[in-house]
Parts: C-alpha cells; sequence; structure tokens
C-alpha cells in the first residue's frame, strides 16, 4: 500500500511529538523530528529508537524492520529543514498565539500543496488557522497519550478545511493503525467534549456531601464497569490539566451549565493538590499507590425488620424476587405496616421526595438504586434521607449485603450517584449529536477508544432504554431546579418515538 504522505514532520519533542513521529514511521513515512531545542530532538529520537529496540528484544519487532524504522526517522535543525514534507503535524505548547505564529512560518516554506495540522486538544481548529494564506489545507489532528496505545485520532475540520484534506489524514490514520473519527470544530471536539459528564457531575454530588471520593469511585466502578473512578482519574490526569480544559469548554460554550466546573478542583490546583505526579490528589500516594480508607464494615443485625416496596418503584419485580432470595419478610399491603422498612426505588427523584409524595413515613425510608439490573452490577446502593432511623439504615444495609455483595450507603441525593452521572453522560452524547458535532456512531467509538468507557455513551443509553435516561433527567430538573439537567430536544424526539440512540438520520 503506498503511504498516504511519504514525507511527514513533527513539530515538538515532547511525549506527544514521539509518539506521532514513531507511529508516522512504522506506516512507512519518512518523517522528521524538529524542536526549537536541538537537544531535545535528538532525546526524542534516541526514546523512539529505544521503544523500537525494546519491543524487538520482546519478539514483537524483528531486526529488519527495526532497522528500516530507524532510518525513516531523521531529526531537523530549522523549519527550513522541512520544505519538502507533504504533512506538518504540530504537537507544541496550548497557546494560540505561538501555534498561529509558527504556521504561518510554515506555510512560507512548505510548498503550496502540503497540509499543517495541529494536535490541539482544546483551542479552535479554526482560529489557528486564521491568519493563513490556505487555510483549506489546515486541520485538527488530535491523538491521544500515549499515542502508540491509544488507538483513535480525531480529524477535524475547521470552517474552511477542504473534505479531500480530512479524508487523506483519516486515510493516513488508519496507515498509521489508528481509528480515525470525524468531528467538527467545537470546543472539546469529541472526547474532551463527551468526557465532560463523568467528572463534572462526581464533583457536584461531592460538593453536595452526598458521599465521599472513594465511595463514588467505587460505586461508578462497580454498578457501571468504569475502569477508574472520576476521581482516580482526575488524580491520574492530574489537575493542572483537567481542571483548566474544563473551564476552556465551559467558557468557550458561553458558561453552559452542563460543562460547570467546581470550585473544589479550582481550590486543590491552587493549593497544589493536583494527583498522582506530586503524591497528593483527591487520594494520597505512596510508592505510586493510593491510600484509599477501607469501606465500612456491614452492619451486626439480630432481627430484621418485615420489609415493604413502593408500587412505584422501579423495577419493582426484580426488587422483590431479590428480597425473597435474601430471605426478607415481605409486606403485600397497600401500606407499611408501622414496624416496616420501607423500599422505594426512584428514578432521578431523591429519598425525601418520594416519602413525601407518597406519605411514607421518613423515618422508616430507604432507597435502593435500581437503573441497572442488579445482576450486572457488583454493588449495591443505598440512599438514606434526612430523617432515616438509624436501626432501619443498618437492617437495609445488612439485608442487601446478606449475599456478600458489595453494599454502599450514602446520604439523600436526586438520582443517587449512578444515575446522576450516567443520565448527564447520555445526554451530553445526545446534545453533541444535535449539534453535529460528529456522528453517533463516531461517537461512541472515540469515547470507548479515547476514554475506555465500557460502552459507548450511546449504546449505554440504548441499553438503559432512553425514556428511563429521561426520567431520570426531567425529575433531576425538579429536584434541583438547574438547567444543566435539561434534556437534549435530540434525546427527547429519539426517546418518544422510541428511536435507537445510533440511529443515523438520512
Amino acid at each position: 500500500m503506498t503511504t498516504v504522505f511519504k514525507q511527514v514532520a513533527v513539530i515538538g519533542a515532547g511525549a506527544m511529538g514521539r509518539g506521532i513521529a514513531q507511529i508516522a514511521a512504522q506506516a512507512g513515512s519518512q518523517v522528521w523530528l524538529y524542536d526549537t531545542q536541538a537537544d531535545a530532538t535528538l532525546k526524542a529520537k534516541d526514546a523512539v529508537h529505544a521503544v523500537w529496540d525494546t519491543l524487538a528484544s520482546k519478539g514483537r519487532l524483528d531486526a529488519e524492520t527495526v532497522a528500516r524504522y530507524k532510518a525513516q526517522l531523521h531529526t531537523a535543525s530549522s523549519l527550513v529543514d522541512l520544505k519538502t514534507c507533504e504533512l506538518v503535524v504540530e504537537a507544541i505548547v496550548e497557546r494560540l498565539d505561538i501555534k498561529k505564529s509558527l504556521f504561518v512560518e510554515l506555510e512560507n516554506v512548505l510548498s503550496e500543496t502540503a497540509v499543517l495540522v495541529t494536535n490541539t486538544s482544546s483551542l479552535s481548529v479554526t482560529a489557528i488557522a486564521a491568519a493563513l494564506k490556505r487555510p483549506a489545507h489546515f486541520a485538527g489532528y488530535h491523538f491521544f497519550n500515549p499515542v502508540p496505545l491509544m488507538k483513535v485520532v480525531e480529524v477535524i475540520a475547521g470552517l474552511k478545511t477542504s473534505p479531500e484534506v480530512c479524508e487523506r489524514l483519516t486515510q493516513f490514520a488508519k496507515q498509521m493503525g489508528h481509528t480515525p473519527v470525524q468531528a467538527n470544530d467545537t470546543p472539546g471536539f469529541i472526547v474532551n467534549h463527551a468526557g465532560r459528564g463523568y467528572g463534572t457531575e462526581a464533583l457536584r454530588i461531592v460538593s453536595e456531601g452526598v458521599a465521599d471520593f472513594a465511595t463514588i469511585d467505587r460505586i461508578l466502578k462497580d454498578q457501571v464497569g468504569f475502569k477508574l473512578g472520576p476521581f482516580e482519574l482526575f488524580d491520574l490526569t492530574a489537575l493542572d490539566v483537567s481542571h483548566p480544559v474544563m473551564e476552556s469548554i465551559y467558557n468557550q460554550y458561553y458558561q453552559e451549565p452542563r460543562y460547570r466546573p467546581s470550585v473544589i478542583t479550582a481550590q486543590r490546583l491552587a493549593g497544589g493538590v493536583v494527583g498522582k505526579k506530586v503524591g497528593e490528589g483527591f487520594y494520597t500516594y505512596t510508592d505510586g499507590k493510593a491510600n484509599v480508607s477501607p469501606e465500612p464494615p456491614v452492619p451486626h443485625v439480630t432481627e430484621f425488620p418485615p420489609v415493604w416496596v413502593s408500587p412505584r418503584a422501579s423495577r419493582r419485580l426484580e426488587l422483590l424476587q431479590l428480597l425473597k432470595d435474601l430471605g426478607a419478610t415481605i409486606e403485600t399491603g397497600a401500606s407499611p405496616s408501622p414496624n416496616a422498612l420501607t423500599l422505594v426505588a426512584p428514578l432521578g427523584f431523591d429519598v425525601t421526595t418520594v416519602a413525601v409524595v407518597e406519605r411514607l413515613d421518613p423515618a422508616r425510608t430507604v432507597g435502593i438504586d435500581m437503573l441497572f439490573d442488579d445482576a450486572a452490577t457488583k454493588r449495591r446502593v443505598l440512599a438514606t434521607n434526612p430523617a432515616t432511623r438509624s436501626d432501619m439504615r443498618d437492617a437495609a444495609h445488612a439485608l442487601f449485603a446478606k449475599d456478600g455483595k458489595a453494599v454502599s450507603v450514602i446520604r439523600d441525593s436526586g438520582g443517587f450517584i449512578t444515575q446522576r452521572v450516567v443520565a448527564n453522560i447520555v445526554n451530553i452524547a445526545a446534545d453533541m449529536c444535535q449539534q453535529r458535532v460528529c456522528t453517533p456512531q463516531d461517537l461512541d467509538v472515540a469515547v470507548t477508544l479515547g476514554l475506555g468507557y465500557p460502552v459507548g455513551p450511546l449504546a449505554l443509553g440504548n441499553k438503559l432504554g432512553p425514556t428511563n435516561v429521561l426520567e431520570v433527567l426531567f425529575n433531576l430538573q425538579t429536584v434541583y431546579g438547574d438547567p444543566r439537567y435539561r434534556p437534549s430536544p435530540w434525546l427527547r424526539r429519539r426517546g418518544a418515538i422510541g428511536l435507537s440512540l445510533l440511529h443515523t438520520e438520512d
């Protein structure tokens, strides 16, 4: 196969630049590395060589292939050395003025047919190209770190980018072994935009005192299947990276409530408590390992009260069967007896609201999150209201832990924790499709590869049922009165007509 771009330059010899240079050389291109610091260029070349040598030592590359790759990687001492390159990839500091200046200089050096791309993660592709004479030949080409392992790249069209340029970049991404996804030039593109629902909602939950960092992380990993909890992820990426991205997307969307940052991360960033790399973030670290407090023990309960389940509980039949399997004494009357533990399972509402609306004794009322099928989760989540008696809380905790499954008990919250976070993830993804940021298919592919979600946001919405997600959002909006929870029209329409969230309109 003929390589789409035979001569490629990578400007910036940091981790991103090295990774891009590596996969471009592996795709068959002659690659030139350039950095304003000459020693950085040489170190980057040596580092890429070392990667290939390591792969050879593990039997994943043969000596001939390594020799060929090394022969295709060169260093450049000035921008003039790049004049024959057909593609130039910029991977330098995230400053609009510096990037614009660089590309204006490059345009004067390269041929008129050369393609220029930026690896920016948060700046506008259109704004960077504004000073160029040939903006049709300019695009975004956003890779993720570490580049050789993160197999997705966003191909971003600015307002004046030629479709033919995007097609060539798409084909080249495939030659480099990556999965290309097409995005329009909007704040955060696909991955960083879609990721807003995870961390920002978790921060809002913790700011309300619903649960601590570790509990939220455990719940979202065990109930949904995320590889890392939001606070583990913040510590890994570091707040000096993630908080500015949150602020940037929020401000670029003119303070859209769905993307509202948190004072929690702003304060921690100001105090230098940014994450694992400094040994202290939402967790403290010893020898690179997080110090996580153990979970509260299961209460010892000698005699369980009878259990009454609200007729409005979500997945009521499943919940009744679960209680039966756990050996509970189940009441079947129209209302609970004076001694019964009263269970509610709302979607979006808090336990307090349900107790008041259904005229239940709040002192004996406990909520359980039944958004997901219990058999598909590794943890059950219960919620008390401000009046719940401690004996009823402990009885519910011990009852639902009888089969050995982990149980978390949180304070009252509209939508518990999982419902709030998942509904926001699905809603933001739906609104991205409404904005035509990308296709539904590209969105789910980008998020699963770029963020490591167990399934894409839209596939997750389909799994839970768009009408259930909508119910959570409508009820959250009622509880909190916050426009951040308003459902996207795109989601509302598909929920109303029973259409898959992955359906593409003709």
